[in-house]
């Protein structure tokens, strides 16, 4: 299998992390999407999104968007929870991940790391929204130590692929606690390196 990601980008550590965890044999392509790597002519017509993360699987088929990778990917696993209702719970924060915090949260976080932004230049109603998105993610970590309850799960790798890094889009972790616990319990998890 082949990863086609970027190796700044959340949406792709996901995939990265849950092959790690997995032991799924992959290799990695590294796009430059600054220099238009996703919008080749050979790189749209295995996504024609012109998005990564893109895996090619061993059989030549090819698969995008983060989260469906993930899940394409752990089925069968213990990531994935073996009861329905909490495999539904687990999709509803992968949902919820892709519409009400990746588009704040993340998108904070490319105009600094990628267009090179200072966060005052950062529209101020996208951080407000970001502080919202975490302010919701603090709230159900206060009551559990995963997102679907004591299991990990890819809701948690979803998740924390950006908001491990939300301070650099100037979004402060410092005042969620439950937020600042769960993502060193997910980076053990995941055995990484604490984020800077």
């Amino acid at each position: 299998m082949k990863i086609y990601g970027d190796t700044n980008s959340g949406n792709c550590l996901k995939v990265k992390w849950v092959c790690d965890r997995l032991s799924l044999p992959y290799t990695w392509v590294e796009i430059d999407i600054m220099k238009g790597g996703s919008r080749t002519a050979e790189f749209l017509a295995m996504n024609d999104w012109g998005q990564v993360p893109t895996v090619q699987l061993d059989d030549g088929r090819t698969l995008a968007q983060s989260n469906a990778i993930i899940r394409y990917l752990a089925r069968g696993s213990e990531l994935i929870p073996a009861d329905p209702y909490r495999a539904a719970q687990m999709d509803a924060w992968m949902f919820w991940e892709q519409n009400g915090h990746e588009p704040y949260v993340a998108v904070c976080r490319f105009h600094t790391v990628y267009l090179g932004k200072a966060v005052s230049d950062i529209d101020p109603n996208l951080l407000k929204r970001g502080h919202g998105a975490l302010d919701q993610l603090e709230r159900r970590l206060a009551d559990a130590r995963f997102l679907v309850g004591e299991a990990f799960s890819l809701a948690d790798v979803s998740l924390v692929a950006y908001t491990r890094l939300a301070h650099e889009g100037g979004l402060a972790l410092e005042r969620y606690g439950a937020i600042c616990r769960w993502i060193a319990d997910v980076e053990r998890e995941l055995g990484l390196s604490p984020a800077r």
